[in-house]
């Protein structure tokens, strides 16, 4: 192997290296700033809701993540929005889940 070969080796090593460096950072820059963003979205929710509600909130959190992230996400643009005058009881919580959850049809099969 010349010194070129070694050299060139060397090189395509360092950019290899380099862009990892890059793309990890670009990464913990995007993490970081979920970090921030769920941590404002539960500041917003502690402010608003009661802990009756949070509690049931963090419960469908456990059970169905995806639903809850879409109720975090209603209640934080009802906040922003400056549409909520006094903060969420569970009572209303419930209600409000009501509306949003699809009613379940019962089926009953009958043997004659």
């Amino acid at each position: 192997m010349g010194d070129d070969e070694l050299a060139e080796l060397r090189k395509r090593r360092m950019d290899q290296l380099q862009r990892q460096a890059a793309e990890q950072q670009m990464f913990d820059q995007e993490m970081e700033q979920k970090r921030r963003q769920e941590s404002q979205i539960q500041h917003i929710l502690m402010q608003i809701l009661e802990p009756e509600a949070r509690e049931r909130l963090n419960n469908i959190r456990l059970t169905k993540p995806e639903f809850a992230k879409a109720i975090e996400q209603q209640l934080v643009m009802l906040a922003q929005s400056g549409r909520l005058k006094q903060r969420i009881t569970d009572a209303q919580l419930k209600e409000l889940l009501k509306q949003v959850v699809p009613s379940k049809k019962d089926w009953n099969i009958r043997r004659m």
